[in-house]
């Protein structure tokens, strides 16, 4: 199959919305936007041997692909509209195999109302790669940013943490839905979705910030998985560090707060975990059994040759 038969067989998928006024097919795609709502964007590549094995299958990697940036909306509590999708497909790889895995891409899309507008393929002698971007609206009161967190400001998070490997890390949920409706029911001062892991994403929320956070060690929900892995790490280091949660992370006042301990949220059915507080000194500190330790931002990075 050429280049030029996957694009017309990706045409045949796409679906329209009243936002786009011109889908694939041109240079590029229009998008008709209201004047009161800005634009979100976010983008995330996703490599073979980093972010993903093949072995994995299309199915799971392109659900991945999309909801990576899903959870990026969330954490703006944003709503997704429209994605451009690049592919880096290597040579070897079946037709059927790109096709599975840009179905699952367009269905996962489709789960979050959002459909799939554009985007590339090549074909190259490299690994697989997947990169997405996607656009969406802000709603509520705007954008969530990571920088409106104060001291006295208590921070929450969407579910247990920890021990994503075993599968979570590519058959997760984007909290799409939940940082909407959390959005209109309380003042939302910061958030940020844990893709890196808890101690190095409350660094960024603290960073952006200008403030520091405690975090309470008793209060830190592990997953089943982090119980389950048998090495060196305990369940809460694994919860603290282990990164590819998707959970969100957020900052609200203490009157909110309260409102959230008193079930506000309850009718979701999902969990809330109340996990600290932010506090002036710029530190994050983990308190335990009494006793207070500076937290180092521990989780996953990138690396360079320096």
């Amino acid at each position: 199959m050429g280049e030029l038969d996957f694009i017309a067989w990706i045409r045949q998928q796409s679906a329209t919305v009243p936002q786009v006024q011109l889908p694939i097919g041109d240079d590029c795609a229009a998008l008709a936007w209201q004047p009161e709502s800005p634009v979100l964007i976010t983008t995330d590549m996703l490599l073979e041997g980093s972010c993903f094995l093949r072995e994995a299958g299309p199915e799971r990697i392109g659900k991945k692909a999309m909801s990576v940036n899903l959870s990026d909306m969330a954490a703006m509590a944003g709503k997704p509209v429209a994605a451009v999708v690049s592919l880096g497909l290597p040579r070897d790889l079946p037709a059927q195999w790109a096709k599975d895995l840009y179905r699952s891409l367009h269905q996962q899309a489709a789960a979050f109302n959002t459909i799939i507008i554009g985007g590339d393929t090549n074909s190259w002698t490299g690994p697989l790669c997947v990169n997405v971007t996607l656009l969406g609206e802000a709603t509520g009161t705007g954008p969530v940013s990571r920088s409106g967190a104060k001291p006295g400001d208590q921070l929450w998070v969407t579910g247990p943490l920890g021990g994503s490997i075993l599968g979570h890390h590519l058959d997760f949920t984007p909290r799409v839905k939940e940082a909407q409706l959390l959005h209109s029911l309380v003042n939302l001062h910061a958030m940020i979705d844990l893709s890196d892991g808890l101690s190095s994403d409350l660094h960024h929320l603290c960073d952006e910030s200008g403030c520091g956070a405690e975090l309470w060690a008793e209060s830190i929900v592990s997953t089943p998985a982090a119980l389950q892995l048998q090495d060196s790490r305990s369940p809460l280091e694994h919860a603290l560090h282990d990164g590819e949660d998707f959970e969100l992370l957020f900052a609200v006042s203490e009157a909110d707060s309260m409102k959230l301990q008193n079930g506000l949220f309850r009718s979701s059915g999902m969990n809330l975990y109340h996990i600290g507080r932010f506090i002036a000194e710029k530190n994050v500190v983990l308190k335990r059994q009494g006793s207070s330790e500076v937290l180092p931002a521990a989780g996953y990075e990138h690396q360079l040759r320096s």
